[in-house]
C-alpha cells in the first residue's frame, strides 16, 4: 500500500465503457484524450460478451458462462458466448496496443470484482452464485487466475505501461446489506459476512503485485473504510452521490494515502458546466475536511461519474476531454 501511494497516477481518466462498437476508434479517442493515463475501453453495445459481466466471465479460468434469457449462467464448457467475449477482448487489446506504441506511464484496465460478479452470474439452478458460498469461492479463485493471465498479457503487449487494475464493484454495498434480489424477485439473498467479503476482496487486490488496484462503484454508500482495509490504493465513485456523512471516512482515506477517483462529469447527456464549475464540489469537500489545497493534485484523479456506454459518441468525447480540462483547472487553482 505504501509503495502504491507513491505511484504516479494521471490527473484524469475514464471509467471504462464507451458507446459504439469500433475498438480502434475507441482506443484512438482514449489515448488521444488521456495522454498520461489512458485506459482499456469497453464497448458493450456490441452485444453479450462485450457487456461488463460477459467480458469478465470471458477471462475466468476453468469456469465458463453462457447467455440465458435471465442473464449469464455458469456452464460446463466454453461455448459461443465465451469465444465471442474472448474475441472482442482480443480486438480491444490489439487496438490499444496499436495506439500505445512506446507508451510509458500508468494504464488502467477494468474487470468486474468478485462480489458484483457473484451477484450477476447464475449457477446451473438459475440462482445467483451469491447464494452458494462454495460457488463464490470458486468464482473468486477463477477470477484471480484469469486476472493474473490478463495482466501478464497486457505487460507483454505494452511493456512500458505501469498497470492499474480497476475492480468494478457497483453491487458491493447491496451484497453487504442483503439487498440483492433472488431470481423470483420476491426475496433477497442473505447478506454476505463482512469478514468473508473483505478477505475475498483482499485476495483479489493481492493478485496485482506490480501496481495499484482501484475499486470502482457508482452506487450510493460506497464502503470507503472497507476498501481501504482490503488494500485498495484508490476508490472510484460518483461524486454527486456523496453526502456530508461521508466526510469523515473520506478525510481518513485521503490522510491514509488512498487516492480518490472523483466522478465529477455527468455520465448522462446534457450541457456541461465550465471546467472550474465541475470541480467546485471537490474544492468545497477539501475545505470542509480542512485538507491542504496543495494536496489535491496528489490525491484526486477526475473521471466521468460512471461508464459512458449509454451516451452518444460525441458526448462521450466531450465528457472525456472535459475531465482533462477540469483536472487542469483543479491543478491551476486548487483553492
Amino acid at each position: 500500500m505504501s509503495e502504491n501511494s507513491q505511484f504516479s497516477f494521471g490527473a484524469a481518466t475514464g471509467v471504462g465503457s464507451l458507446p459504439g462498437g469500433d475498438a480502434r476508434e475507441a482506443a484512438k479517442t482514449v489515448t488521444g484524450t488521456f495522454e498520461d493515463f489512458p485506459f482499456l475501453p469497453e464497448l458493450p453495445a456490441r452485444g453479450p460478451g462485450a457487456d461488463m459481466i460477459g467480458r469478465t466471465a470471458g477471462i475466468l479460468v476453468e469456469l465458463y458462462a453462457r447467455v440465458e434469457p435471465s442473464g449469464w449462467r455458469l456452464g460446463d464448457r466454453p461455448g459461443r458466448d465465451t469465444r465471442r467475449a474472448r474475441s472482442w477482448l482480443g480486438q480491444d487489446l490489439d487496438a490499444l496496443e496499436e495506439f500505445t506504441q512506446d507508451y510509458q506511464g500508468p494504464l488502467k484496465v477494468q474487470a468486474v470484482g468478485p462480489w458484483t460478479l457473484a451477484a450477476h452470474l447464475e449457477t446451473r439452478n438459475g440462482e445467483a452464485a451469491l447464494a452458494d458460498a462454495g460457488a463464490c469461492r470458486d468464482l473468486a479463485a477463477s477470477l484471480a487466475e484469469g486476472l493474473r493471465e490478463h495482466l501478464a498479457e497486457l505487460r507483454r503487449r505494452i511493456p512500458g505501461a505501469r498497470l492499474v487494475l480497476q475492480l468494478d464493484e457497483p453491487s458491493l454495498t447491496a451484497v453487504l446489506r442483503g439487498q440483492v434480489r433472488t431470481a423470483s424477485g420476491y426475496r433477497t439473498h442473505r447478506a454476505v459476512d463482512r469478514q468473508v467479503a473483505e478477505q475475498t476482496l483482499r485476495d483479489l487486490v493481492g493478485v496485482h503485485t506490480e501496481g495499484p488496484v482501484v475499486v470502482h462503484s457508482c452506487a450510493p454508500d460506497v464502503p470507503f473504510a472497507l476498501l481501504r482495509r482490503v488494500g485498495a490504493a484508490a476508490v472510484s465513485f460518483d461524486f454527486s452521490l456523496l453526502t456530508e456523512r461521508d466526510d469523515e471516512t473520506i478525510g481518513e482515506a485521503v490522510e491514509g494515502g488512498t487516492r480518490l477517483f472523483a466522478g465529477v462529469v455527468p455520465a448522462v447527456e446534457g450541457p456541461l458546466s465550465d471546467p472550474a464549475g465541475s470541480v467546485m464540489g471537490v474544492r468545497s469537500l477539501w475545505r470542509r475536511l480542512g485538507l491542504s489545497p496543495g494536496l489535491l493534485a496528489e490525491a484526486v484523479t477526475l473521471t466521468p461519474a460512471c461508464g459512458l456506454a449509454g451516451v452518444s459518441p460525441a458526448y462521450a468525447r466531450t465528457a472525456l476531454a472535459h475531465c482533462v480540462r477540469a483536472a487542469r483547472s483543479l491543478a491551476d487553482n486548487p483553492e
